[in-house]
């Protein structure tokens, strides 16, 4: 079955008409593209300030997500505070557009937690570092949704390199079979680590959910206003009782898997090239300046903000406090567990071997 590309903004940041998405992105007028640009470059400064802390020796690991921040917050920007979401380890602009607090952005990269925030507090659950798990977490709490008669989605967010895992396919065949309220949201970034998406499939990954039974939208990632608008068709479907939707957002990763990769070894520097020419936040900078919205002051403004929330972000890690040898059993289990404490009262004697 043949996707359709969706596209609204060239790369050169020219307005695309699209009559059958155009709707879903009619309520977005100056000021609300205003905010989606100024969304995008704050998340990548706090990305750049993420990658320097773990540069520094501040955080033990940093997934980046330079490139990305389009697919990110064009489809975040578009969920009500009452859906759910199930991401991967790289959504920190999905989790940024949440209203997560920015300490909490790292706490579990600076290895002082298990998890990073209370899922309930955002809506959001905290990132899945196993690769495509969270599709199968995000079906199953559509199929409590369906249940309850509700009209809140489930939205799950996962690479490309997340396709080749059986867990995604299990999830898209149940909430096929039982037509549940779940948006796939697949950031096709074209490296699953080293290994080029074309090496994993033969076919556009959109193209793997229609033989689930799942309608697919192919949508330009770098293109804000694109997956606003595909975004919004899914919701829309899910919420009418029309079971999932499967999204492949084309992007690039521009950076390094994660602060442990170094992407010139498998990468070619013309390709990453190439893709810096459509950069997202670029793309819509244009288009703004292009009709009067983005001018000086507003770049200036904007600007700040970013530094600020960067500030924030380095102040609330250097601020987290590393928490007792034993807390690391805190919270593994709901109730008390005898096996759990013995382990815990092992690991006291073990500590205190070392008092003086």
């Amino acid at each position: 079955m043949f996707v359709v590309f969706v596209q609204l903004l060239a790369p050169d940041g020219t307005r695309v008409a699209a009559p059958e998405f155009d709707p879903y992105v009619a309520h977005l007028g100056p000021a609300e593209l205003l905010d989606l640009y100024r969304d995008m470059v704050v998340v990548r400064r706090l990305d750049a300030e993420a990658t320097a802390l773990q540069r520094q020796g501040e955080l033990a690991l940093w997934p980046p997500l330079l490139g990305q921040e389009a697919a990110q917050v064009g489809s975040a920007r578009m969920l009500r505070p009452d859906d759910f979401v199930f991401s991967s380890y790289r959504e920190h602009a999905v989790a940024y557009v949440r209203g997560v607090d920015l300490a909490d952005l790292v706490r579990v990269w600076r290895g002082t937690t298990a998890s990073g925030w209370d899922p309930f507090s955002i809506n959001m659950a905290t990132p899945q570092v196993i690769i495509g798990a969270q599709t199968l977490h995000a079906t199953g709490y559509a199929m409590g949704i369906r249940n309850d008669g509700a009209d809140v989605v489930a939205v799950t967010y996962f690479g490309d390199g997340a396709m080749s895992e059986g867990d995604v396919s299990e999830a898209m065949v149940f909430a096929a079979s039982f037509q549940v309220p779940v948006v796939f949201f697949c950031q096709n970034n074209h490296w699953a680590i080293s290994e080029p998406v074309r090496v994993q499939s033969r076919v556009e990954l959109a193209d793997r959910a229609t033989g689930f039974g799942i309608p697919s939208l192919r949508v330009d990632g770098n293109d804000v206003l694109a997956v606003a608008a595909a975004t919004g068709v899914a919701l829309e479907r899910a919420r009418a009782g029309g079971g999932p939707t499967f999204i492949e957002a084309v992007t690039y990763r521009m950076g390094p898997h994660t602060t442990a990769d170094d992407p010139t070894r498998y990468r070619d520097a013309a390709e990453l090239a190439e893709w810096q020419g459509r950069d997202p936040i670029s793309r819509l900078a244009d288009h703004l300046r292009a009709s009067g919205v983005l001018d000086a002051a507003a770049d200036e403004r904007i600007a700040g903000e970013s530094d600020a929330a960067a500030a924030e972000l380095r102040a609330g890690c250097l601020a987290i406090a590393d928490p007792p040898p034993l807390a690391v059993f805190d919270h593994v289990y709901a109730e008390p567990h005898t096996t759990l404490d013995r382990q815990r009262a092992d690991y006291a004697r073990y500590l205190d071997g070392f008092a003086e």
